[in-house]
């Protein structure tokens, strides 16, 4: 069983859990200047969308397989020239469908 990443201790008691995608909602506020800039560099990462731009501020979503990662991509984010801040509004996570199972 060790080639899946799983041991046999924790498949027998029960620690088994089913992968997870979470996907959460942040506002980026971003100088005026910049904000074309950043919503380039935005565009160009993984499983980011941009949803709504106004003169200061952009509506993303970001998708990931644990909240750790959600927040690592916020902080490099706020690190960007041009952006003031990056903060995370709205959190959801549900499990990965896709494993032999009709949901």
């Amino acid at each position: 069983m060790k080639e899946s990443g799983l041991s046999r201790r924790t498949f027998l008691s029960g620690q088994l859990q089913p992968p997870t995608i979470h996907i959460s909602s942040a506002v980026v506020s971003v100088l005026p200047r910049y904000l074309d800039d950043v919503a380039r560099q935005l565009s160009a990462l993984p499983e980011v969308e941009i949803h709504h731009r106004s003169t200061s501020k952009l509506v993303i979503v970001l998708e990931g397989p644990d909240s750790g990662m959600l927040g690592a991509r916020l902080a490099e984010i706020s690190g960007w020239t041009g952006v003031l801040s990056a903060n995370m509004v709205y959190e959801q996570f549900d499990e990965v469908a896709g494993h032999g199972e009709e949901r």
